[in-house]
């Protein structure tokens, strides 16, 4: 992605720049009311795009290790709820929501304070590239346009609250200093957003620092890069870095081996292995860098951009390790699968666009009107497809995390055969919660991840919930595969008797909840749901026998 020539970061670190940057106050000169609405007019924009009902993807998983962070003896018998926890910053500012309210309020308060930072990042920083008020209007609905259509590794930035979505907001900002050589706060930012989410803010802080060495180490009038504020920012980045380390500690150099392969091999190829991803999307990530890197040489920008163009070559330079990584496996998958689990390819599937954004607003200032012309009917496209995104998204009424197109299970099904689904899936986890003891632990269909947000109870393994402690992934590894055997196509629960008196006394389950869509109508088996005038035609309890 040659954006700018090899001569370009040491000899054109000329005076124009210098006085351009070094000059800049410290304190903008940004309207604070006008900020304000810009900010309130992006988060609306968040949640007319992103504002799917509760839960999205990841709010299943990340706010239920929140609420046990708080309440530690809340479902405590669930592996993937008593096993380490990595965030802790993030449980610690938002898991007490809820103790106080729902899950569903708690993600909507977590969404819109994490909204509220993302867009108070990206309002700073496109104040201090283009020093234009409500530019950032526009910046944020084509990068999210480029994240949703020009991602590699499926990563993204509004779906839901989950550490990294306030992560990204701090990164946002530091961006915003960076561009105008203050440093200081930069290091300090990031540090705040490596607590949140140890990788999104470590990228980041890897990548500032190479921009800061090929653009300002040069310069007269040079910023340190050691010095207090780096060390605050990394004294921060501890509440995300120590609990990660933690998580590693006791493990044997055997234990570790094993779970980077079922982490990286097993749960999550598709963020992880190049191999893994599909070749559509090489072809639109390869697409948006040809648009950035056209737009960069064609129309070069001003010297503001520079320490950002630097930056994002350097999160593109990252995706070039991880698919270098890639091609290790076939002769170390050991090492490659140990490598891989560091996310290389998320800063690049969220600042590529990012970048590509910045360069299409600049555009709106040049003196072509066949080129602003363009500009602007590249950002209408870019609305128009993420409002009809979201239109047809919402269109089943179904949160994220419980439709059938994450799910992978039933995908043709109708919006109305969706609904019905979804409705008696809510019922049966509200009947288990009714019917048994705050300690019961469930056996549960394989493609759900939301029993423990409906139902508040525990869970033997959930292919959602993956642990991120060696000891405790290798055990959800061994009782997913015991569950889900691969004779049953991984769907499905043995119904043989011998191996449900085993599950009972081994995991002291006693209840198993079944998708008849799967199983069928009757088990041979004591059926305790639905029964007399109960009504669930997709879901059923039965009771296992006992051994």
């Amino acid at each position: 992605m040659a954006i700018l020539d090899s001569d370009d970061f040491n000899d054109r670190a000329s005076d124009d720049h210098t006085e351009v940057l070094s000059n800049t106050p410290e304190h903008s000169d940004f309207p604070y009311l006008s900020r304000i609405f810009e900010i309130t007019l992006l988060v609306l924009i968040f949640i007319s795009c992103a504002g799917d009902s509760a839960p999205m993807v990841n709010e299943s998983h990340y706010l239920i290790k929140a609420k046990s962070y708080w309440v530690p003896e809340w479902c405590e018998r669930d592996p993937f709820v008593a096993s380490g926890k990595a965030h802790l910053s993030f449980y610690f500012t938002l898991g007490w929501l809820t103790q106080i309210v729902s899950f569903e309020s708690a993600a909507w308060i977590g969404r819109i304070v994490g909204w509220l930072i993302v867009a108070t990042g990206l309002s700073h920083l496109s104040w201090n590239l283009f020093r234009t008020s409500f530019l950032s209007i526009p910046l944020a609905v084509l990068w999210m346009a480029g994240i949703e259509w020009g991602n590699l590794a499926g990563e993204w930035v509004f779906g839901g609250i989950e550490g990294k979505v306030p992560a990204f907001g701090f990164v946002l900002a530091a961006l915003g200093d960076m561009v105008r050589r203050r440093w200081s706060r930069t290091w300090i930012l990031l540090g705040c957003a490596s607590a949140f989410h140890v990788l999104t803010g470590g990228w980041s802080l890897i990548a500032a620092v190479i921009a800061w060495w090929f653009t300002e180490r040069r310069l007269e009038n040079a910023k340190r890069l050691l010095g207090w504020p780096i060390a605050l920012g990394g004294l921060i980045a501890l509440f995300g870095l120590l609990p990660a380390l933690q998580l590693q500690a006791g493990a044997t150099a055997e234990e570790s081996a094993k779970a980077a392969r079922i982490y990286a091999y097993y749960r999550l190829p598709h963020h992880l292995v190049p191999s893994s991803f599909h070749l559509s999307w090489y072809l639109r990530h390869a697409l948006l860098l040809t648009l950035v890197t056209f737009i960069g040489r064609r129309f070069y920008p001003p010297a503001s951009f520079r320490s950002l163009s630097v930056y994002t070559i350097s999160a593109f330079s990252f995706s070039c390790v991880g698919l270098i990584i890639g091609l290790m496996i076939s002769w170390n998958p050991d090492l490659a699968a140990k490598l891989l689990r560091y996310y290389w390819f998320r800063l690049a599937d969220a600042m590529i666009p990012l970048f590509f954004a910045c360069l299409v607003i600049n555009l709106y200032r040049n003196g072509n009107r066949r080129v602003v012309g363009f500009a602007y009917a590249l950002t209408l496209l870019c609305g128009i497809g993420i409002a009809t995104q979201a239109i047809l998204r919402n269109h089943s009424r179904i949160p994220p995390a419980a439709s059938s197109r994450i799910l992978g299970f039933d995908r043709d099904a109708s919006s109305i055969e969706q609904q019905e689904a979804y409705k008696d899936w809510v019922a049966v986890c509200n009947w288990s919660r009714r019917s048994s003891h705050v300690e019961e632990i469930f056996l549960t269909p394989r493609h759900q991840q939301t029993f423990k947000w409906y139902a508040q109870r525990s869970e033997v393994a959930n292919w959602k919930d993956v642990p991120q402690d060696a000891s405790s992934l290798i055990q959800w590894h061994e009782r997913f595969q015991e569950l889900y055997p691969q004779r049953l196509g991984y769907r499905r629960i043995t119904i043989q008797y011998p191996d449900l008196r085993k599950y009972r006394e081994k995991y002291g389950v006693r209840w198993m909840i079944v998708d008849r869509r799967i199983t069928g109508e009757r088990l041979p088996l004591i059926q305790v749901y639905p029964v007399g005038k109960e009504r669930n035609s997709t879901y059923a309890v039965y009771e296992l026998p006992s051994p």
